[in-house]
């Protein structure tokens, strides 16, 4: 079984900042890329940003210059730094890892269960 488990959400005044957390753990071979998703209310899911094993980032263009995602591979924990936060940013943020279990699975997506960021005055 792998476990995708986000961390960090909560409340913060616009132009404040957030760090957001997600741990894969479980019967994991490798990660081939980890990222981030949010679900503002009333829309679809969207992608924030992207980072595979070895190769650049993507941003979408809205958080580009305030979102930082980072990865620590020996820890399997994918980051997004928030900064500059406005009240459209405001969503359920979810962590996507594409990765492959031990054993004869093919590479799959895992999702984490959503952590909320509230971005309000």
């Amino acid at each position: 079984q792998v476990q995708i488990v986000e961390s960090g959400g909560g409340l913060v005044q616009p132009g404040g900042s957030l760090r957001l957390s997600c741990a894969a753990s479980g019967s994991i071979f490798s990660i081939y890329a980890m990222g981030w998703y949010r679900q503002p209310p009333g829309k679809q899911r969207e992608l924030v940003a992207t980072i595979p094993s070895g190769g650049s980032t993507n941003y979408a263009d809205s958080v580009k210059g305030r979102f930082t995602i980072s990865r620590d591979n020996a820890k399997n924990t994918a980051y997004l730094q928030m900064n500059s936060l406005k009240p459209e940013d405001t969503a359920v943020y979810y962590c996507n890892a594409f990765l492959k279990r031990m054993g004869p699975y093919a590479p799959s997506d895992y999702w984490g269960q959503g952590t909320q960021v509230t971005v309000s005055s």
